[in-house]
Protein backbone atom coordinates (compact mmCIF):
# COMPACT_ATOMS: atom_id res chain seq x y z
CA UNK A 1 0.00 0.00 0.00
CA UNK A 2 2.81 2.17 1.05
CA UNK A 3 4.10 1.22 -2.33
CA UNK A 4 1.76 2.69 -4.10
CA UNK A 5 0.88 5.93 -2.63
CA UNK A 6 4.33 6.99 -3.59
CA UNK A 7 5.14 5.78 -7.03
CA UNK A 8 6.30 7.89 -9.66
CA UNK A 9 4.11 10.15 -11.66
CA UNK A 10 1.56 11.30 -8.34
CA UNK A 11 3.34 14.61 -8.89
CA UNK A 12 5.04 13.85 -5.19
CA UNK A 13 1.97 15.07 -3.48
CA UNK A 14 1.93 13.68 0.15
CA UNK A 15 5.70 12.49 -0.22
CA UNK A 16 7.59 14.48 2.15
CA UNK A 17 9.43 17.73 0.67
CA UNK A 18 13.00 18.43 1.08
CA UNK A 19 13.33 21.95 1.69
CA UNK A 20 16.03 23.43 -0.35
CA UNK A 21 16.29 27.05 1.25
CA UNK A 22 15.22 28.57 -2.06
CA UNK A 23 11.99 29.88 -1.97
CA UNK A 24 11.57 29.13 -5.88
CA UNK A 25 12.61 25.49 -5.74
CA UNK A 26 9.79 22.73 -5.83
CA UNK A 27 9.57 20.42 -3.67
CA UNK A 28 11.77 17.18 -4.27
CA UNK A 29 11.09 13.65 -3.82
CA UNK A 30 13.72 11.13 -3.85
CA UNK A 31 12.98 9.91 -7.19
CA UNK A 32 13.05 13.70 -8.70
CA UNK A 33 14.53 14.52 -11.83
CA UNK A 34 17.25 17.71 -12.80
CA UNK A 35 14.70 18.81 -14.25
CA UNK A 36 11.73 19.51 -11.41
CA UNK A 37 14.32 21.09 -9.50
CA UNK A 38 14.85 23.39 -12.25
CA UNK A 39 13.28 27.02 -11.44
CA UNK A 40 10.22 27.67 -13.46
CA UNK A 41 10.18 23.95 -14.81
CA UNK A 42 7.41 23.10 -17.10
CA UNK A 43 6.49 26.39 -18.02
CA UNK A 44 8.38 27.34 -21.39
CA UNK A 45 5.66 26.12 -23.66
CA UNK A 46 3.40 28.35 -22.00
CA UNK A 47 2.10 30.34 -24.86
CA UNK A 48 3.15 33.48 -23.61
CA UNK A 49 6.79 32.47 -23.47
CA UNK A 50 6.65 31.81 -26.88
CA UNK A 51 5.68 35.23 -27.78
CA UNK A 52 8.85 36.72 -25.50
CA UNK A 53 11.34 35.31 -28.11
CA UNK A 54 11.27 38.20 -30.03
CA UNK A 55 12.60 40.76 -27.82
CA UNK A 56 15.54 38.15 -28.37
CA UNK A 57 15.41 38.68 -31.63
CA UNK A 58 15.50 42.42 -31.60
CA UNK A 59 18.37 42.37 -29.04
CA UNK A 60 20.44 39.64 -31.78
CA UNK A 61 19.62 42.96 -34.35
CA UNK A 62 20.99 45.40 -32.23
CA UNK A 63 24.55 43.42 -31.46
CA UNK A 64 24.37 42.22 -35.07
CA UNK A 65 24.23 45.98 -35.77
CA UNK A 66 27.01 47.01 -33.19
CA UNK A 67 29.24 44.82 -34.80
CA UNK A 68 28.99 45.93 -38.02
CA UNK A 69 29.50 49.56 -36.96
CA UNK A 70 32.85 47.90 -35.41
CA UNK A 71 33.98 47.01 -39.14
CA UNK A 72 33.79 50.25 -40.06
CA UNK A 73 35.27 52.60 -37.66
CA UNK A 74 39.22 53.07 -37.28
CA UNK A 75 41.34 55.34 -38.28
CA UNK A 76 41.99 53.26 -42.26
CA UNK A 77 39.36 53.87 -44.57
CA UNK A 78 38.69 50.71 -45.93
CA UNK A 79 36.48 52.10 -48.51
CA UNK A 80 39.51 53.07 -50.06
CA UNK A 81 39.82 50.18 -53.19
CA UNK A 82 41.87 46.94 -52.38
CA UNK A 83 43.66 47.57 -50.39
CA UNK A 84 40.94 49.01 -47.73
CA UNK A 85 39.67 45.56 -48.84
CA UNK A 86 42.47 43.66 -47.68
CA UNK A 87 42.61 45.70 -44.52
CA UNK A 88 39.29 44.61 -43.77
CA UNK A 89 40.21 41.33 -43.78
CA UNK A 90 43.71 41.80 -41.88
CA UNK A 91 42.30 43.86 -38.80
CA UNK A 92 38.93 44.88 -38.96
CA UNK A 93 37.30 41.67 -39.14
CA UNK A 94 39.51 39.58 -36.42
CA UNK A 95 38.75 42.02 -33.93
CA UNK A 96 35.07 42.18 -34.61
CA UNK A 97 35.16 38.58 -34.30
CA UNK A 98 37.38 38.41 -31.02
CA UNK A 99 35.20 40.81 -29.46
CA UNK A 100 32.29 38.61 -29.92
CA UNK A 101 33.67 35.23 -28.74
CA UNK A 102 35.55 36.86 -26.15
CA UNK A 103 32.91 38.95 -24.86
CA UNK A 104 30.83 35.75 -24.91
CA UNK A 105 32.44 33.36 -23.06
CA UNK A 106 33.80 35.82 -20.28
CA UNK A 107 30.00 36.78 -19.59
CA UNK A 108 28.79 33.12 -19.62
CA UNK A 109 31.87 32.45 -17.41
CA UNK A 110 31.24 34.98 -15.18
CA UNK A 111 27.56 33.80 -14.82
CA UNK A 112 28.95 30.59 -14.27
CA UNK A 113 31.06 31.25 -11.49
CA UNK A 114 28.28 33.09 -9.46
CA UNK A 115 25.62 29.88 -10.05
CA UNK A 116 28.59 27.47 -8.71
CA UNK A 117 29.65 30.03 -5.48
CA UNK A 118 25.95 31.14 -5.33
CA UNK A 119 27.25 34.45 -4.94
CA UNK A 120 26.34 37.12 -7.87
CA UNK A 121 29.75 39.38 -7.10
CA UNK A 122 32.21 36.71 -8.18
CA UNK A 123 33.57 36.21 -11.68
CA UNK A 124 37.22 35.36 -12.92
CA UNK A 125 38.45 38.85 -12.05
CA UNK A 126 36.90 39.06 -8.47
CA UNK A 127 38.09 35.53 -7.84
CA UNK A 128 41.69 36.07 -8.86
CA UNK A 129 41.31 33.98 -11.68
CA UNK A 130 42.25 36.14 -14.72
CA UNK A 131 45.68 37.00 -12.19
CA UNK A 132 46.60 32.87 -11.93
CA UNK A 133 46.47 32.88 -15.50
CA UNK A 134 48.68 36.10 -15.92
CA UNK A 135 51.46 33.91 -13.70
CA UNK A 136 51.62 30.59 -15.83
CA UNK A 137 51.68 33.00 -18.81
CA UNK A 138 54.87 34.77 -17.25
CA UNK A 139 56.22 31.72 -15.86
CA UNK A 140 56.30 30.72 -19.56
CA UNK A 141 58.21 33.52 -20.76
CA UNK A 142 60.66 32.42 -18.44
CA UNK A 143 60.51 29.25 -17.93
CA UNK A 144 60.22 28.46 -21.91
CA UNK A 145 60.33 31.54 -24.01
CA UNK A 146 60.61 29.03 -27.03
CA UNK A 147 56.74 28.09 -27.08
CA UNK A 148 53.96 28.90 -28.99
CA UNK A 149 50.48 30.77 -28.54
CA UNK A 150 49.01 27.45 -28.32
CA UNK A 151 51.57 26.06 -25.71
CA UNK A 152 51.32 29.53 -23.63
CA UNK A 153 47.32 29.28 -24.04
CA UNK A 154 47.41 25.42 -21.78
CA UNK A 155 49.73 26.46 -19.40
CA UNK A 156 47.91 29.77 -18.87
CA UNK A 157 44.34 28.21 -18.94
CA UNK A 158 45.74 25.04 -16.38
CA UNK A 159 47.31 27.69 -14.03
CA UNK A 160 43.41 29.65 -13.93
CA UNK A 161 41.83 26.63 -13.19
CA UNK A 162 44.37 25.80 -10.13
CA UNK A 163 43.68 29.04 -8.84
CA UNK A 164 39.66 29.04 -9.22
CA UNK A 165 39.91 25.43 -7.53
CA UNK A 166 41.96 27.39 -4.90
CA UNK A 167 39.43 30.04 -4.15
CA UNK A 168 36.50 27.37 -4.34
CA UNK A 169 38.23 25.29 -1.32
CA UNK A 170 38.87 28.94 0.54
CA UNK A 171 35.14 29.19 0.50
CA UNK A 172 34.29 25.62 1.60
CA UNK A 173 36.71 26.30 4.85
CA UNK A 174 35.66 29.43 5.77
CA UNK A 175 32.33 30.84 8.05
CA UNK A 176 30.59 33.18 5.11
CA UNK A 177 28.42 35.17 6.86
CA UNK A 178 28.33 38.25 4.22
CA UNK A 179 27.80 37.87 0.48
CA UNK A 180 30.32 40.62 0.24
CA UNK A 181 33.29 38.22 1.99
CA UNK A 182 33.15 36.18 -0.87
CA UNK A 183 34.50 38.59 -3.34
CA UNK A 184 36.90 40.10 -0.85
CA UNK A 185 38.40 37.11 -0.30
CA UNK A 186 39.04 36.64 -4.54
CA UNK A 187 40.05 40.08 -4.50
CA UNK A 188 42.94 39.76 -1.81
CA UNK A 189 43.72 36.27 -3.42
CA UNK A 190 44.50 38.01 -7.12
CA UNK A 191 46.30 40.81 -5.15
CA UNK A 192 48.71 38.33 -3.82
CA UNK A 193 49.36 36.42 -7.05
CA UNK A 194 49.49 39.90 -9.03
CA UNK A 195 52.02 41.53 -6.33
CA UNK A 196 54.28 37.72 -7.24
CA UNK A 197 53.76 37.70 -11.06
CA UNK A 198 55.23 41.53 -10.92
CA UNK A 199 57.69 40.58 -8.45
CA UNK A 200 59.00 37.99 -10.76
CA UNK A 201 58.32 40.12 -13.94
CA UNK A 202 61.13 43.14 -12.28
CA UNK A 203 63.32 40.23 -11.59
CA UNK A 204 63.07 39.04 -15.10
CA UNK A 205 63.17 42.54 -16.97
CA UNK A 206 59.15 41.77 -18.14
CA UNK A 207 57.10 44.50 -16.44
CA UNK A 208 56.72 45.46 -19.86
CA UNK A 209 54.78 42.39 -20.94
CA UNK A 210 53.17 42.32 -17.48
CA UNK A 211 51.56 45.49 -18.21
CA UNK A 212 50.50 44.70 -21.79
CA UNK A 213 48.55 41.31 -20.31
CA UNK A 214 46.95 43.29 -17.39
CA UNK A 215 46.05 46.16 -20.00
CA UNK A 216 43.16 44.68 -22.12
CA UNK A 217 43.13 45.71 -25.96
CA UNK A 218 41.99 44.43 -29.03
CA UNK A 219 44.55 46.61 -30.84
CA UNK A 220 47.39 43.96 -31.52
CA UNK A 221 44.07 41.65 -32.73
CA UNK A 222 45.09 40.23 -36.39
CA UNK A 223 44.49 37.87 -38.82
CA UNK A 224 47.13 34.53 -37.70
CA UNK A 225 46.88 36.06 -34.38
CA UNK A 226 42.82 35.53 -32.88
CA UNK A 227 41.96 32.25 -33.86
CA UNK A 228 42.48 30.41 -30.96
CA UNK A 229 39.78 32.52 -29.22
CA UNK A 230 37.39 30.02 -31.35
CA UNK A 231 38.33 28.03 -28.17
CA UNK A 232 36.36 29.78 -26.27
CA UNK A 233 33.44 29.47 -28.78
CA UNK A 234 33.97 25.84 -27.37
CA UNK A 235 33.53 26.69 -24.03
CA UNK A 236 30.17 28.36 -24.44
CA UNK A 237 28.83 26.06 -26.31
CA UNK A 238 29.45 23.71 -23.40
CA UNK A 239 28.17 26.07 -20.79
CA UNK A 240 24.93 25.96 -23.07
CA UNK A 241 24.70 22.30 -22.92
CA UNK A 242 25.38 22.26 -19.12
CA UNK A 243 23.06 24.76 -18.16
CA UNK A 244 20.12 22.53 -16.28
CA UNK A 245 22.73 20.73 -14.34
CA UNK A 246 24.53 24.46 -13.08
CA UNK A 247 21.42 25.10 -12.60
CA UNK A 248 20.84 22.85 -10.19
CA UNK A 249 24.42 23.17 -8.40
CA UNK A 250 23.47 26.33 -7.36
CA UNK A 251 21.30 25.84 -5.87
CA UNK A 252 23.35 23.84 -3.26
CA UNK A 253 24.84 20.71 -2.88
CA UNK A 254 21.81 18.64 -1.24
CA UNK A 255 19.09 19.83 -3.83
CA UNK A 256 21.86 18.67 -6.43
CA UNK A 257 22.72 15.32 -4.95
CA UNK A 258 18.88 15.08 -3.69
CA UNK A 259 18.25 14.60 -8.14
CA UNK A 260 20.91 12.46 -8.48
CA UNK A 261 23.48 14.75 -10.24
CA UNK A 262 27.13 14.27 -8.71
CA UNK A 263 27.56 17.47 -7.70
CA UNK A 264 31.77 17.50 -7.42
CA UNK A 265 31.58 16.62 -11.15
CA UNK A 266 29.28 19.67 -12.11
CA UNK A 267 31.68 21.86 -9.93
CA UNK A 268 35.30 20.79 -11.48
CA UNK A 269 33.62 20.85 -14.94
CA UNK A 270 32.20 24.30 -14.34
CA UNK A 271 35.47 25.73 -13.10
CA UNK A 272 37.48 24.51 -15.37
CA UNK A 273 35.15 25.68 -18.42
CA UNK A 274 35.88 29.13 -16.95
CA UNK A 275 40.03 28.42 -16.61
CA UNK A 276 40.29 27.95 -20.10
CA UNK A 277 37.78 30.75 -20.89
CA UNK A 278 39.85 33.21 -18.48
CA UNK A 279 43.32 31.67 -19.58
CA UNK A 280 42.82 31.61 -23.28
CA UNK A 281 41.26 35.39 -23.42
CA UNK A 282 43.90 36.53 -21.15
CA UNK A 283 46.95 35.53 -23.79
CA UNK A 284 44.94 36.60 -26.89
CA UNK A 285 43.54 40.15 -25.91
CA UNK A 286 44.63 40.58 -21.87
CA UNK A 287 42.24 41.54 -18.68
CA UNK A 288 38.70 42.17 -19.35
CA UNK A 289 37.40 43.52 -16.12
CA UNK A 290 34.13 43.38 -14.43
CA UNK A 291 32.62 41.60 -17.89
CA UNK A 292 31.47 38.70 -16.46
CA UNK A 293 29.99 40.07 -13.45
CA UNK A 294 28.16 43.14 -14.62
CA UNK A 295 26.82 41.52 -17.63
CA UNK A 296 24.79 38.31 -15.43
CA UNK A 297 23.88 40.64 -12.97
CA UNK A 298 21.94 43.00 -15.08
CA UNK A 299 20.26 39.80 -16.78
CA UNK A 300 19.69 37.87 -13.60
CA UNK A 301 17.58 40.96 -12.18
CA UNK A 302 15.60 41.54 -15.47
CA UNK A 303 14.83 37.92 -15.78
CA UNK A 304 15.49 35.81 -13.09
CA UNK A 305 18.01 32.96 -11.91
CA UNK A 306 18.00 30.15 -15.08
CA UNK A 307 20.77 29.88 -16.46
CA UNK A 308 19.45 28.05 -19.72
CA UNK A 309 16.75 30.66 -20.32
CA UNK A 310 19.48 33.53 -19.58
CA UNK A 311 22.24 32.20 -21.32
CA UNK A 312 21.28 33.76 -24.63
CA UNK A 313 21.12 36.95 -23.14
CA UNK A 314 24.37 36.89 -21.27
CA UNK A 315 25.99 36.30 -24.63
CA UNK A 316 24.48 39.51 -25.90
CA UNK A 317 25.06 41.38 -23.80
CA UNK A 318 28.64 40.54 -23.22
CA UNK A 319 29.55 41.22 -26.87
CA UNK A 320 27.23 44.07 -26.89
CA UNK A 321 29.31 45.63 -23.36
CA UNK A 322 32.54 44.98 -24.79
CA UNK A 323 31.93 46.14 -28.41
CA UNK A 324 30.67 49.75 -27.33
CA UNK A 325 33.45 49.63 -24.82
CA UNK A 326 36.23 49.35 -27.89
CA UNK A 327 34.04 51.50 -30.40
CA UNK A 328 34.31 54.61 -27.47
CA UNK A 329 37.89 53.54 -27.33
CA UNK A 330 38.53 53.68 -30.53
CA UNK A 331 36.55 56.91 -31.22
CA UNK A 332 37.13 59.09 -28.32
CA UNK A 333 40.62 60.36 -28.97
CA UNK A 334 41.45 59.14 -32.79
CA UNK A 335 43.92 58.30 -33.88
CA UNK A 336 45.25 56.88 -31.12
CA UNK A 337 43.18 54.26 -28.86
CA UNK A 338 42.62 53.55 -25.53
CA UNK A 339 42.41 50.32 -24.00
CA UNK A 340 39.10 48.24 -23.85
CA UNK A 341 39.88 47.18 -20.34
CA UNK A 342 39.96 51.11 -19.24
CA UNK A 343 36.79 51.65 -20.47
CA UNK A 344 35.30 48.39 -19.36
CA UNK A 345 36.87 49.12 -15.88
CA UNK A 346 35.14 52.63 -15.41
CA UNK A 347 31.47 50.86 -16.35
CA UNK A 348 32.49 48.15 -14.79
CA UNK A 349 33.37 49.72 -11.31
CA UNK A 350 29.79 52.01 -11.43
CA UNK A 351 27.65 48.97 -12.08
CA UNK A 352 29.45 46.98 -9.36
CA UNK A 353 29.12 49.88 -6.85
CA UNK A 354 25.44 50.29 -7.39
CA UNK A 355 24.60 46.67 -7.53
CA UNK A 356 26.29 46.77 -3.73
CA UNK A 357 24.17 49.78 -3.31
CA UNK A 358 21.28 48.22 -3.88
CA UNK A 359 21.75 44.77 -1.88
CA UNK A 360 22.28 47.02 1.02
CA UNK A 361 19.75 49.20 0.96
CA UNK A 362 17.56 45.96 0.52
CA UNK A 363 19.27 44.29 3.54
Amino acid sequence: MNVNSTSAGNGGEGTPARESGRPRVRPVTPRASIDSALPDAGDEIAPEKRARVWPLALATLVVVGLLAASLFIGVYDITDGDLGAEMMWITRVPRTVALMLAGAAMAASGLVMQMLTQNRFVDATTSGTTEWASLGLLLTAIVAPSVGLVGRMVVSSLFAFIGAMAFMLILRRIVIRSTLVVPLIGIMLGAVISALTTFLAVQFNLLQMVGTWFMGSFTSVVRGRYEVLWIVAIVTLLVFLLADRITVAGLGREVATSVGMRYETILIAGTALVAVAAGVTTVVVGFLPFLGLVVPNVVATLRGDNVRSNLPWVCLGGIALVTVCDIIGRTIRMPFEIPVSMVLGMVGAVVFITILMRGRSRA
